[in-house]
């Protein structure tokens, strides 16, 4: 884990796919909430995305209604997974992606958060500072099987001023694609 908890979140300058969603260029400071801000590592193949995108969807809206913001960043390497290209980033977008999607074509930000998996979350408080970082729930390919949702508890702690029970867990799905 690249960040511990309390970490400052690492800033950006990455381009958006969801221009729907914000500018062209978009920074941390730039998708910050006033309550707080969850950056999610996802893209367009892997199942356990594919499977999560709903959710996702209702949780960035979520997310919208309580002053936190939400950012989906792409670190895939579009020559392992074409699929991951910033052009099929933007088809995704199109269909109605309710935050902006962010393509790290360096590999840099993934690399600074210490995202290893798609989708992985992380949670910063009004602060800027990591208070989770995993899993939004523990069965994302199934969504009807989800028995615990560590990221909704974790940002009803982080609102209700104490840390979460949980602040850390190992996120479920593929791996980032990094290039050679």
């Amino acid at each position: 884990m690249a960040l511990d908890v309390a970490s400052a979140a690492p800033d950006f300058s990455l381009q958006n796919a969801n221009l729907a969603r914000g500018e062209a260029t978009l920074s941390f400071d730039d998708i910050k909430g006033a309550s707080g801000t969850v950056v999610v590592f996802e893209c367009n193949h892997c199942p356990y995305v594919v499977a999560s995108i709903d959710r996702m969807n209702a949780m960035a809206e979520h997310c919208a209604s309580l002053g936190i913001g939400f950012v989906g960043i792409n670190s895939n390497d579009p020559v392992v997974y074409e699929n991951d290209s910033f052009e099929h980033m933007v088809k995704r977008a199109e269909k109605g992606m309710p935050y902006p999607y962010l393509h790290d074509a360096t590999q840099e930000i993934a690399r600074a958060y210490g995202a290893k998996r798609t989708p992985e979350f992380f949670l910063f408080n009004a602060n800027h500072q990591l208070v989770y970082q995993g899993r939004m729930d523990d069965s994302p390919r199934h969504p009807g099987e989800v028995t615990v949702k560590d990221l909704e508890n974790a940002i009803e702690a982080m609102l209700a001023g104490s840390e979460p029970e949980i602040t850390y867990t190992e996120s479920i799905g593929c791996s980032v694609k990094w290039k050679a």
